[in-house]
């Protein structure tokens, strides 16, 4: 998921790699260094991976007793997710609070539209699918456009076929898996207004959260810097009241704290 950085500002990704495989001990060292060298980590992990990846991060966070680690695990498909931790590390050079810059996550979530063309939806259980869709995936030829975020959307691919999009201006990022379309980066991105279209290669989680390894995956997402700093700065912060650290939003995306419940006074009888 560490896609290439869109410009020499962009700060580096660090690849966590077989997480459930390794010993405990590794995984410790690996996140102490990383704590003592940057401060504060954001952890962005894919719904996708392995239940051992997430036990393993939760295991690591509980024994270094850390309130400077923060895991984020949006419900995004892998390409939009790869999408939504460059566009952090993007903010990342930027002069953002470790609190403010995991916060910033959630908000960036809204901006992302993110899909793909799918040979069949037999095995697709990430997004509502109704039985009309499954017997014609036995079609032979059939595709599909699915939309999974932010409001799920499947359509079958014909003659005028598209799918509800971003309403501002976004680039396209397309991942080639073992499907042979041009509807994606024709009949979509027109239909979206795509300002620029990438390809990225397409991620190892893919094939498991859409259920086929015939897709090609798609993410429109909010390329420009300047426009993520402002759409994060413009968010009122708030301090969390256990660890004082700034975050927007109600939640402490490192402590896990939430704000106190003031009971309202009781009014005189």
């Amino acid at each position: 998921m560490a896609l290439p950085a869109h410009d020499e500002r962009t700060v580096p990704a660090v690849v966590l790699q077989e997480l459930d495989r390794e010993p405990l001990e590794r995984s410790l060292a690996d996140m102490q260094a990383l704590v003592e060298q940057y401060g504060h980590v954001i952890v962005v992990c894919s719904q996708a991976a392995p239940r051992g990846v997430e036990q393993r991060l939760r295991t690591v966070r509980s024994l270094l007793e850390s309130d400077r680690i923060a895991l984020f695990r949006p419900e995004l498909p892998p390409l939009g997710l790869a999408v939504l931790a460059r566009q952090l590390r993007q903010l990342a050079s930027c002069d953002l609070s470790p609190g403010v810059l995991a916060s910033a996550g959630r908000l960036l979530t809204h901006y992302i539209h993110a899909g793909a063309l799918l040979g069949s939806v037999t095995r697709l259980d990430r997004v509502p699918v109704g039985l009309k869709s499954h017997a014609k995936s036995w079609v032979p030829g059939s595709q599909f456009g699915v939309l999974a975020h932010p409001t799920p959307q499947l359509v079958r691919i014909g003659p005028g076929a598209t799918l509800d999009g971003p309403e501002f201006g976004t680039s396209m990022l397309v991942a080639q898996g073992q499907l042979q379309s041009d509807w994606v980066s024709a009949t979509l991105a027109r239909a979206w207004n795509a300002q620029g279209l990438r390809e990225a290669v397409l991620p190892a989680e893919s094939t498991t959260w859409w259920g086929t390894a015939k897709l090609i995956e798609f993410c429109a997402f909010l390329p420009d810097l300047s426009v993520l700093y402002q759409l994060v700065t413009s968010v009122r912060q708030n301090s969390c009241h256990w660890c004082g650290i700034d975050v927007i939003g109600d939640r402490c995306v490192f402590c896990s704290a939430t704000p106190p419940v003031h009971e309202q006074p009781a009014r005189a009888g």
